[in-house]
């Protein structure tokens, strides 16, 4: 293989003479091999960098701190990664020490070498286009990591709305289906009160809208970000325009309504936004997992179980119980949500332990965000293709299931006083007879008077006195 010697402050070493990438990278990879996920394999997080070294390049442009023509080949070099080109050169470890710096490197050397390229030069001849003198001006890791990975976060996210207005969109399709279909409701797994199974749907509709807006609500406070920054928040070697120029070209290029935090210091060591999104993302995550206990639940059985709904058959159940189906594209859901459950405590540790002006551990709070959003989101879409569209609905047994139940006593509450109710409620389950039968028998209501309560507009909703 051939190689190219660089050099840095400990000394010199051999890279690879096709790689973009350089020295700095090259120790990383000998730091870091935890994970064995580098830095590319989250596309937005490369695409974020690449904008926000685009950014940079044109500020210092702009205000005269970089020539035209170094600036040119690093714009083209970040347009041509934000477009997708050479993600496979950022090699460095996820989970790395030095608080995002080795990113921040391999971005600052595969621009430096392709923009080199760009202009005629070999790769590695610093002396023409450099990595940090030139890739890298007016900013430090301590500012780029964050803002990117706030970047990457926004991107990420639309993803993840999308996957669930998806979701959303096929409960709220399967409620308008299953709207005329009466059931009995339960509470702690008893029997309670009718209600139709669209209405049971309609609730996992609303708690998606509901999360969906708690999410644009969340990201907002990710929009603030501290290009400009540099080392601790002072901004030191920077033009007093560069901050609120840079982050202007960067709202331009990444299409998000970016904004200058108004204390720099502050938003370099504070993790707060990161925290409050990641507890968006467990409330998600908890009630998608609720919704996904509650599929299990109805259509267990399917003949010692409630077996009110079917769920599509995706594989056999069992290795040795012939004809078995389990419910497994709910299942796969649940273990998403235990992940980002736990992914929230690694980003809520990781927030905490951040000391003075910098927190070092935004290299796990990445990794685990973008765990959560992107398992999330192809969780959502998971569970809508391949679940939700086709659950069906066993209508005979529900409607047998609520024409016998003593839960219809508590509907003739107003009519017939509790006790009364509560006579009629305990004969039927002693005997197995219906409600309505045994409150005509006993003379307390007429057929037509039941007729009339015993309705489903009656049963399922408030009405005028």
């Amino acid at each position: 293989m051939k190689n190219r010697r660089e050099h840095d402050l400990l000394g010199e070493a051999h890279v690879p003479a096709d790689a973009y990438w350089g020295i700095h990278t090259l120790r990383a990879l000998e730091n870091f091999p935890i994970t064995g996920k580098p830095i590319g394999s989250y596309a937005e997080l490369v695409r974020a960098l690449a904008l926000t070294k685009q950014a940079a390049a044109q500020a210092n442009a702009e205000l005269g701190q970089l020539d035209s023509e170094r600036a040119d080949a690093i714009v083209a070099a970040c347009q041509e990664i934000a477009r997708g080109r050479l993600h496979e050169e950022f090699v460095v470890d996820v989970i790395q020490g030095g608080a995002g710096t080795s990113t921040n490197m391999n971005a600052n050397e595969v621009i430096a070498n392709r923009a080199l390229e760009l202009l005629g030069h070999a790769r590695g001849d610093y002396a023409r286009l450099h990595p940090l003198n030139h890739v890298n001006m007016s900013q430090s890791t301590n500012d780029v990591y964050p803002t990117a990975l706030r970047v990457a976060t926004c991107l990420s996210i639309r993803e993840l709305l999308a996957a669930m207005a998806g979701l959303r969109e096929a409960f709220a399709a399967k409620a308008a289906e299953f709207a005329d279909i009466l059931k009995i409701g339960r509470t702690q797994l008893q029997d309670a009160v009718p209600m139709t199974l669209g209405q049971e749907f309609t609730t996992y509709a609303v708690m998606l809208q509901e999360d969906e807006q708690r999410l644009a609500e969340a990201i907002a406070l990710i929009r603030e970000i501290n290009l400009g920054a540099t080392a601790i928040g002072t901004g030191i070697n920077t033009d007093l325009r560069y901050a609120k120029l840079a982050v202007a070209h960067l709202s331009r290029l990444s299409g998000l309504d970016l904004a200058v935090a108004p204390n720099l210091i502050e938003a370099t060591q504070d993790c707060g936004a990161f925290v409050q999104l990641s507890g968006v993302l467990k409330r998600v995550a908890a009630k998608l997992s609720k919704t996904c206990n509650d599929l299990r639940l109805l259509s267990s059985g399917p003949q010692a179980g409630l077996n009110e709904i079917n769920l599509p058959p995706r594989a056999a159940g069992s290795s040795i119980m012939p004809g078995k189906v389990n419910p497994i594209i709910p299942e796969v859901v649940n273990q998403i949500a235990f992940e980002v459950i736990g992914n929230d405590m690694t980003i809520t540790m990781a927030a905490e332990a951040g000391q003075l002006q910098l927190n070092a551990f935004e290299p796990i709070i990445a990794h685990s965000l973008f765990k959560s959003i992107g398992h999330l989101a192809s969780g959502c879409r998971t569970l809508t293709v391949h679940c939700v569209r086709g659950i069906t609905a066993n209508r005979e047994l529900l409607a047998e299931r609520v024409r016998s139940s003593a839960g219809l006593a508590t509907a003739l509450n107003p009519h017939i006083g509790y006790e009364n109710a509560t006579r009629v409620a305990q004969e039927a389950l002693r005997t197995g007879r219906g409600v309505a039968e045994l409150v005509e028998e006993m003379g307390l209501m007429s057929r037509e008077e039941l007729d009339a309560v015993l309705r489903p507009e009656v049963l399922t909703a408030p009405r005028r006195q």
